[in-house]
């Protein structure tokens, strides 16, 4: 059966929902007062922020599976040409990204931030290895068996974790594989320290479950396309989701969901609730046509990864200018927003923030400019 070649206006909301929750939940006024659905769970456990990051990978799928349509109609040396540079440039983009503004003050003097202390890993170039290790599959393997072959990936996950780990504490901050092979690999100090010890949330072992993320991304995307906008294709979709929510619950209990180990029950957790909310938005958008208040998340699905290292880079140059004893990120908050009070102003400043990301992804499209990589 042939593909529709209708555009599923579902998906570009689907998409911009988790770029607008990602700057949201990336940049409260005061982490110490954020309401505790925007954090990330302290290790096991789940919240709503954490299904921030697989959903952006899920939709990347979504995106692939309209992309490998034009990909079939060229060479493989133009395809994988394509994929590797592709790569490259978000992972680059992810690295530049951590290494900027490139100089740090130190006694009221700029001293330059030395490469040997730089992240190497992230949200960026994890988004960058799992696309290109997922493109390739799907491209050479087809859509079945690239989902197989990373479905296989999280039980392989899965043991060597449990084989390289701390014997005991395979599981913990200080004793996870992920952990062990990052330090190996390239060193403490170049991993991120927002754990208070050097531990990399987006490692590369880690990064092997979330290949799945992206490749159930793409078979969803498929699905969509060739079944078209049918109540039997949600009513699959949906039933899909709900059977995954069942073993990624059953799963949690011999390997707890955990967003920061990106453990294979967190990957199945997440795409189940990603299953069940696309299902909820083609049918609320694409059936039932209520489309009123789906262009402002059409905005941020038209220039996501734009509008996302847009995001990332203005905050970083917020707390990098002075003001008084402090950075100017923390002046704007300090003299705006904390007196609607330490919850509601840290919430104020995210929602302003992303309000000003939106807008400059609105003038974007208003001029017909996308910025793809």
């Amino acid at each position: 059966m042939a593909l529709s070649t209708q555009r599923f206006t579902a998906l570009d909301v689907f998409r911009g929902m988790t770029v607008c929750f990602m700057i949201i939940v990336n940049t409260p006024g005061n982490g110490a007062t954020t309401f505790s659905p925007l954090l990330h769970a302290k290790w096991h456990g789940f919240t709503p922020t954490d299904l921030v990051f697989p959903s952006f990978l899920f939709a990347v799928g979504n995106a692939l599976s309209f992309v490998m349509q034009r990909y079939r109609t060229m060479t493989q040396g133009q395809v994988v040409s394509k994929i590797l540079k592709r790569v490259f440039i978000i992972f680059m983009l992810g690295y530049l990204m951590y290494w900027f503004p490139f100089v740090h003050y130190e006694q009221g003097h700029l001293v330059g931030n030395p490469i040997e202390n730089t992240r190497i890993f992230g949200v960026l170039q994890r988004i960058a290895l799992a696309f290109g290790i997922a493109a390739l599959l799907v491209y050479y393997l087809q859509w079945r068996k690239a989902l197989l072959v990373s479905i296989i990936g999280l039980f392989v996950y899965w043991a060597l974790l449990l084989i390289f780990g701390e014997p005991g504490a395979q599981l913990t901050l200080h004793g996870n594989a992920v952990l062990k092979l990052d330090n190996w690999l390239i060193g403490p100090s170049h991993l991120y320290m927002g754990e208070g010890v050097p531990f990399d949330p987006e490692g590369l072992l880690s990064t092997l479950p979330a290949i799945a993320n992206v490749t159930a991304g793409y078979a969803a995307g498929f699905f969509l396309q060739k079944q078209g906008k049918t109540f039997e294709a949600l009513a699959k979709l949906l039933l899909t989701g709900c059977l995954l929510l069942f073993i990624a619950y059953a799963w949690n209990l011999t390997f707890p969901v955990n967003k920061k180990l990106w453990t294979s029950s967190f990957v199945v957790l997440t795409v189940a609730i990603d299953c069940i909310l696309l299902a909820m938005l083609v049918y609320v958008i694409d059936l039932r046509h209520k489309i009123r208040w789906t262009y402002f998340f059409e905005v941020f699905g038209r220039n996501p990864l734009f509008i996302y290292l847009l995001s990332e880079v203005l905050a970083i140059l917020l707390y990098f200018f002075r003001s008084g004893e402090g950075s100017l990120y923390e002046a704007i908050y300090q003299t705006v927003f904390s007196p609607f009070g330490g919850y509601m102003g840290s919430l104020l400043f995210a929602l302003s923030f992303m309000l000003i990301c939106w807008f400059v992804g609105y003038l974007l499209d208003k001029r017909k400019v996308y910025i793809r990589v």
